[in-house]
This record gives C-alpha cells, sequence and structure tokens, in this order.
C-alpha cells in the first residue's frame, strides 16, 4: 500500500460523507486472514505512537498508592488513591462508567494484584487494563508526566479474538498528510507482526464515523 491510494480514498470521503454537526473520526479498518487465533504465537498486541497523535486529547486514569496520589491529580485525568478502590469493586456502574470514560490507565506496581481484583473484571474485557507494554505499569517513585505525554499519541492494535482491526487514525479536521501519514505509519507497525505479512491481509478500509467504508486495498 502506498500513500496515494490512502489520499485518494481520503479525498472520496470527503467528497461523498455528509457535513455533520460533529468532528468525526476517521478510521483504518483491516480485516485478516490466514491466522489460527487459537495459536498463542498468532496472537500479538502491539502499542505505537502516531506521528500526529488522534486529533483529540487521551484521557488517563492512574491507579495508585499514596506515593503517587498528589502527583497524579496533577497530571493524569483522573487519580484514584488505593483507600478509594473498595467503593469500585463494590459499584460496577461506577466502574464502567470510570472504563468508558479513559483511554489508558495506569497502575501502581506495587498494587498491581489488588488492581486486578478489583478493576479486572471490568477493564479487562475492555482491553484497558494497565499494559506493561505501553508503560503503564510504574514504580511508586516516578515521573508520570512524560508517560501520559507519550500516551496522547499512543495507538493499540491487538490481534488475539478476532481476524479484525478498528483503529482510530485522526479526525476530519486534521491536515490529509497527517491522516496519511498515521495510516501508513499503523499499516507499516502491523505488517511484521503478520507471519505472512500482506498475505494475511483480507483487505483494507477507511471510514469516517458515520460514512461508509471506502477500500484501500
Amino acid at each position: 500500500m502506498d500513500k496515494a491510494k490512502v489520499q485518494e480514498a481520503l479525498a472520496k470521503l470527503r467528497k461523498d460523507s455528509p457535513k455533520r454537526n460533529f468532528q468525526q473520526s476517521i478510521d483504518l479498518i483491516v480485516n485478516l486472514r490466514g491466522l489460527d487465533l487459537k495459536k498463542t504465537e498468532q496472537q500479538f498486541e502491539i502499542f505505537f505512537p502516531l506521528p500526529h497523535g488522534k486529533g483529540k486529547p487521551v484521557r488517563v486514569c492512574a491507579l495508585v498508592g499514596p506515593e503517587l496520589h498528589q502527583h497524579a491529580k496533577e497530571v493524569c485525568n483522573t487519580a484514584i488513591v488505593e483507600q478509594e478502590f473498595e467503593k469500585y469493586g463494590k459499584e460496577k456502574k461506577i466502574l464502567r462508567k470510570l472504563a468508558e470514560g479513559h483511554d489508558f490507565f495506569i497502575a501502581q506496581a506495587n498494587i498491581m494484584p489488588r488492581i486486578a481484583t478489583v478493576f479486572g473484571k471490568v477493564l479487562g474485557p475492555k482491553k484497558k487494563m494497565p499494559n506493561p507494554k505501553a508503560g503503564c505499569i510504574v514504580p511508586p517513585k516516578t515521573n508520570l508526566k512524560p508517560l501520559v505525554e507519550k500516551l496522547q499519541n499512543t495507538a493499540r492494535i491487538s490481534v488475539k479474538e478476532k481476524l479484525f482491526v478498528q483503529l482510530m487514525v485522526g479526525i476530519e479536521a486534521m491536515k490529509d498528510e497527517q491522516i496519511v501519514e498515521n495510516v501508513m505509519t499503523a499499516y507499516e507497525q502491523l505488517l511484521p507482526n503478520l507471519p505472512n505479512e500482506k498475505n494475511n491481509i483480507k483487505n483494507m478500509f477507511l471510514k469516517f464515523t458515520m460514512s461508509k467504508p471506502v477500500r484501500l486495498m
């Protein structure tokens, strides 16, 4: 896949999609083939930076002990200290709302077992548990600011349960060249993780939130 294909698909999306009263997201959709996801060696999950971010702020929640609580309150959207975990364990509705309102969760490493017990039942199925691959499990004394800044541009691709990837690569208001570069970056990150690279891609599409998908390959 080359940039010209992406530029052509994006131009068609902009031409054919009616104006909406909100900023639509732009998603890259990849349908895969030739993988046996019952085999763990063919499953994978990757985190990588999008060169131009997603076009909107990423919300980060920190699950921490008293050592990091004050600092986490200063740099994260939400900071929950260990003493507050109990209410989230009792109120699944509050926990679901927390999960829906944040993109990434940071965990203090020495209380990770407690975090898994209390938050895992909701964050796990939503694929939002603090992940070491994204740098989201941290020691009790750490500067969270660089991590929170990095997460603003971090994208995730997970191929573990379905032969399907859907990834936000921007919003309508972004410049075409920024969206194209984000799409190419995602494609180049995905490819080497597939055992047969291009041969494992059935087809690829680009779409706005409310549009029909436009085929890339």
